[in-house]
């Protein structure tokens, strides 16, 4: 079934249905998300990559499951913590690159279920209660694996050890990928997206390496038609998918070397650490300021993508208590300034030194971050019939020229973001 749904879908080219593209649509006007990294690499507190960092043994990394007991794991205060930061989903790791699944999966015995005294789906849990406070669930799932045998080695974990090689086989691999995502998208309720990652672990084999997406993707498609498709890889979109990422910079940046694609016209969404690490690492404590989180929410909007922001559970269960508090901040600020980020897109001036613009329908949003001077020009082909200061109403002189508008501001200091409205036509 899933070949002659793959070979249809290959045949005519991929066609969103109306469910999918709904969805891309509700996607690109949420703006924001909440990443979880979460499984038993928190028990090392070192992040997600430890097993391929330290070049462990795959069966003494996996005895750590056996201590896993996230006792503290509230489903309703994670969900509640995180509507409450003004995100409208989550995207949470239900197989990381070393193999473990945060779901009572069938397909292994190496879950949070089956491997740990903990013993309770989390997932089950965290999908009940997103529905329950309305907030669209998205699952991260990794192609790569660095513990089982039949996955074909990568350029990554090559320091592993304790896997028998003469079991390698494609085949049972993405036999095993594909049942768990059929499980994923049977039991757990509606999925916005699957978020896959780890394409780029056979990036510089010497022949290409074939995943097999469009066969995978169709599967997506299939299961659940409203779901949408994005993949991690770090190249221009492949067909099939529905979201664009881009890892650590805004479209059409590349300060970290992931993300010198072409940005497409797909959905755009950029993720980014609170601190320096995906999953919970004990010393990394340099959490961004709050100011810095909320202009690169501002900043991505201003490009027309969403923000997926990350935050690693403690082995524990609990949210560390600085992440907790950057959400409760930033919700504050989105409580007073949303408007000017949910459901618009890129404005007409593209990002400057000094800030962004947003758009939504006639209200153009000019968000100042840093001005030396008190006049900002403007290069407006639009319109301008009114300015306004967004926070107090006050208006704010303004003087057309041949190339757009001067915006006489006046002195923009101690501010997170100013935020000037601007009636067009």
């Amino acid at each position: 079934m899933i070949v002659a749904v793959a070979t249809q879908a290959m045949a005519q080219g991929y066609v969103p249905t109306k469910e999918n593209l709904e969805s891309r649509k509700e996607f690109a006007e949420d703006r924001f998300g909440v990443f979880i990294h979460w499984g038993i690499y928190s028990m090392f507190a070192q992040g997600e990559w430890y097993l391929q960092n330290a070049g462990l043994n795959r069966d003494e990394y996996a005895k750590a499951a056996d201590a896993f007991y996230p006792h503290r794991f509230n489903a309703k205060e994670w969900v509640s913590t995180i509507k409450a930061s003004g995100a409208k989903y989550i995207c949470i790791t239900t197989r990381h690159h070393d193999s473990f699944s945060m779901w009572d999966t069938a397909e292994s015995d190496f879950d949070i279920v089956d491997a740990t005294p903990y013993g309770r789906d989390i997932l089950k849990e965290l999908a009940r209660e997103c529905r329950k406070q309305d907030i669209a669930l998205h699952l991260y799932y990794s192609h790569a694996d660095w513990s089982r045998d039949d996955y074909p080695r990568g350029r990554t974990a090559k320091g592993v050890t304790g896997r028998d090689e003469s079991k390698i086989s494609w085949e049972e691999y993405y036999g095993f990928m594909n049942r768990q995502i059929t499980e994923l998208l049977t039991n757990y309720g509606p999925i916005r997206a699957m978020w896959f990652d780890g394409w780029w672990d056979h990036d510089e084999d010497p022949t290409p390496f074939d995943w097999q997406l469009d066969e995978q993707y169709a599967l997506v498609h299939k299961l659940q038609p409203s779901c949408l498709v994005a993949n991690n890889h770090h190249q221009v979109p492949f067909e099939g998918e529905d979201i664009q990422i881009f890892e650590r910079d805004l479209p059409g940046e590349n300060t970290h070397g992931l993300s010198g694609q072409a940005v497409s016209r797909l959905p755009l969404e950029t993720c980014q650490t609170m601190n320096g690490m995906w999953g919970y690492k004990v010393v990394d404590q340099e959490y961004k300021s709050t100011e810095t989180l909320i202009r690169y929410l501002v900043s991505a909007a201003g490009k027309g993508a969403n923000l997926l922001l990350n935050v690693g559970p403690q082995p524990n269960g609990e949210l560390p208590a600085v992440a907790v508090e950057r959400l409760k901040q930033m919700g504050e600020w989105m409580a007073m300034y949303g408007d000017t980020i949910y459901g618009t897109e890129a404005g007409d001036v593209k990002p400057q030194e000094w800030g962004c613009t947003t758009r939504k329908g006639n209200r153009l949003f000019v968000h100042i971050f840093e001005l030396d001077e008190e006049v900002l020009y403007l290069p407006l082909t639009c319109k301008v019939t009114k300015a306004k200061n967004y926070n107090t109403g006050e208006e704010i002189p303004f003087k057309k020229t041949d190339w757009g508008i001067l915006l006489n501001v006046g002195k923009v200091e101690n501010c997170t973001d100013f935020i000037v409205e601007l009636k067009t036509r």
